[in-house]
């Protein structure tokens, strides 16, 4: 008995409920407690602390598809953020002690000290199949020796993301300076770059390494700064960063953007683009389930190329909406959905998957470039 990993020596029960009565069950780890949150799931193979600190995932509960989740242990430079956004994690196998030689600490470990309630032995299988079939479902972990059957009422009563301004709960309070680039050690940000605001709806901190490597100076400013900040001074373009949630909610979003269109170059990412597509008279809608993994075939339309890209959504911008002068740049090819517009005369452009990967492959980094080459040319779209 003394052999066994300390999970499998005393292992607590946890279950996950559904607000549609489905119920899975499994143990717990991390922070006992009951968790609310949208049932996600991603298929990355890799990532997992990316994931766990990306503010996107913010009111949301965490299925991961691959087997096995912890083997690379945590390490303080992958981290998007400085604290965990996702509500819960729910994975088939944890690995308690890491095998990488860059791990600082156990992944187990690492989520209990920050309060993370973890159900781990799921047939996460399973709950894919019922989420795919039954559409992204609000609903708790119960992982504090609770009777699930006893919850049924709070699951059905669990708030999912519709109508709900989660970005207001994750962006910064005040503007700051980014200067650390790609990878560690590598040069900090260059300060004779020209300046570039990113407007932090939830930002991850790979995009803004990505400015850095581009050569630019990067600030981070709160949505409720308002147009004029961002435009302040000598700035050369203004990113619209990713977040969580549904963008028509995002109080003040779709103004903000407005305002600044036409103004300087804008590069749009994830719901920074669909707050783009809402500014231009556009609507979004919400997919079944979302698209969340590091291998979702997108299509530049304009090339024909096929992109592999990193995507972590919930909300599309519907096409069908759009004014006719919007340019869709990128479709995606699983279910047709758009993955980029542009509106060349006016400098703007935006992507609904994730250029900066983190994780998932890099075929998309080149538009960080084409974003610098616009801000280079000193592009006066007034």
């Amino acid at each position: 008995m003394d052999n066994l990993p300390r999970l499998l020596r005393s292992p607590r029960r946890a279950h996950l409920v559904l607000s549609d009565r489905a119920a899975f069950s499994g143990y717990a780890a991390g922070k006992a407690g009951v968790r609310e949150g949208e049932v996600v799931f991603n298929t990355s193979m890799t990532g997992y602390e990316e994931m766990l600190t990306d503010p996107s995932y913010h009111g949301q509960i965490l299925v991961l598809t691959v087997a096995h989740v912890g083997q690379t242990g945590i390490n303080a430079a992958d981290a998007e953020s400085n604290r965990v956004w996702a509500r819960a994690l729910i994975v088939q196998d944890l690995d308690e002690v890491p095998s990488s030689w860059r791990a600082e600490e156990a992944l187990e470990a690492w989520l209990k000290a920050r309060g993370v309630t973890v159900g781990w032995g799921f047939d996460t299988r399973a709950i894919v199949r019922h989420v795919r079939t039954h559409g992204a479902i609000p609903g708790i972990l119960v992982a504090d020796g609770s009777d699930p059957d006893g919850l049924l009422a709070a699951a059905r009563e669990a708030r999912g993301t519709d109508g709900v301004d989660l970005a207001r709960e994750v962006a910064c309070g005040e503007p700051y300076a980014w200067t650390e680039g790609p990878w560690p050690g590598m040069a900090r940000g260059n300060p004779d770059g020209p300046l570039v605001r990113v407007v932090d709806f939830g930002v991850k901190r790979s995009i803004l390494r990505r400015l850095i490597g581009e050569g630019f100076r990067v600030e981070v400013v709160p949505p409720a700064r308002g147009p004029e900040t961002l435009l302040a001074g000598e700035v050369a373009g203004v990113v619209l960063s990713n977040g969580p949630g549904d963008p028509g909610a995002v109080d003040g979003g779709r103004e903000l953007v407005t305002a600044l269109i036409g103004r300087k170059p804008l590069l749009g990412i994830c719901l920074g683009h669909q707050i783009l597509g809402l500014a231009l008279g556009g609507r979004t809608v919400k997919l079944p389930f979302g698209h969340h993994g590091g291998n979702h075939p997108v299509r530049e339309l304009a090339t024909g190329r096929v992109l592999i890209t990193a995507q972590n959504h919930n909300y599309a911008v519907e096409e069908a909406s759009l004014p006719r002068e919007i340019e869709v740049t990128h479709i995606n090819l699983t279910d047709g959905t758009v993955e980029g517009i542009a509106l060349p005369r006016l400098g703007l452009e935006s992507v609904q998957f994730h250029p900066e990967a983190a994780p998932g492959p890099n075929d998309a980094a080149g538009l960080f470039a084409r974003f610098a080459e616009r801000c280079r040319a000193g592009l006066e779209v007034s």
